[in-house]
């Protein structure tokens, strides 16, 4: 956003009715501002971002399905400036971590928004920011992640980890196979292994990413290379360092 503009298209995001309605009160003020949408949950959001593409996202954090962090990872931050509103002071941190405009901690002044929105108009947003750590933004520190976030166009998928069978590097994205399919999301592989539970999650080769739940025996392949031979007959290729890191594993599993 720039204060030399004279209007901007903003979307309200909170699964509450009241505070959408304060919010909406609050604009009411500023015929500058256009309420392009209003959204209940996350996956609202994340379809109405890429129809309207707003300026300004006022951004609930905790919400059902998707959070607040969840919509940002899976959203263009093109123009976007991001105010955060929410109850939950323990994220704040965090919302600046991944360019937050401000964070609007409820119940908030009317002085107290009118400074963030001033601020917004007049701060260029800043979208650089690594979907691990958007990720990262959403857990309690020394959690991992229970689910993945994937987007298709406007369809979000929601992987639970524990359905994950393993994860293959293709550049700057994943290959995430899951219950015979493959969702393509856009992260590093080494994002993602840092986002899952390591006790249950093991690199075996330097673009492949595996759920030790799914790995039924090691073989041979080879003069110096063996194969991982998964619950579904897949063979992924195992590495002399990956499989130092499955084998440990697997004894101490066993």
């Amino acid at each position: 956003m720039s204060g030399s503009r004279q209007k901007w298209k903003a979307l309200i995001v909170d699964d509450e009715e009241l505070a959408r309605k304060l919010l909406r009160e609050m604009l009411s003020s500023h015929p500058e501002i256009e309420i392009a949408a209003e959204c209940g949950n996350g996956m609202e959001a994340v379809k109405a971002t890429t129809e309207y593409k707003p300026d300004l996202l006022f951004l609930d954090v905790q919400m059902p399905k998707l959070t607040g962090f969840d919509v940002l990872e899976l959203i263009e931050r093109d123009n976007v400036g991001v105010i955060f509103v929410t109850a939950y002071d323990q994220y704040a941190m965090k919302a600046f971590e991944v360019h937050a405009v401000d964070y609007l901690l409820k119940p908030f002044s009317h002085e107290r928004f009118e400074a963030a929105l001033e601020r917004a108009k007049h701060q260029k947003p800043k979208k650089e920011v690594d979907p691990a750590e958007l990720g990262a933004a959403a857990r309690p520190a020394g959690q991992y992640a229970e689910r993945i976030v994937v987007k298709d166009g406007t369809k979000v998928t929601l992987i639970p980890v524990m359905k994950l069978d393993y994860a293959e590097a293709l550049d700057d994205y994943v290959s995430l196979a899951t219950e015979g399919k493959k969702h393509l999301k856009q992260q590093t592989i080494s994002g993602l292994e840092l986002a899952l539970d390591p006790r249950l999650f093991v690199r075996i080769h330097r673009s492949y990413l595996v759920n030790l739940e799914r790995v039924t025996r090691i073989e041979p392949y080879g003069k110096d290379s063996k194969v991982a031979i998964l619950t579904n007959g897949v063979r992924l290729p195992v590495s002399r360092a990956g499989y130092g890191r499955l084998k440990a594993l697997l004894d101490e599993k066993n």
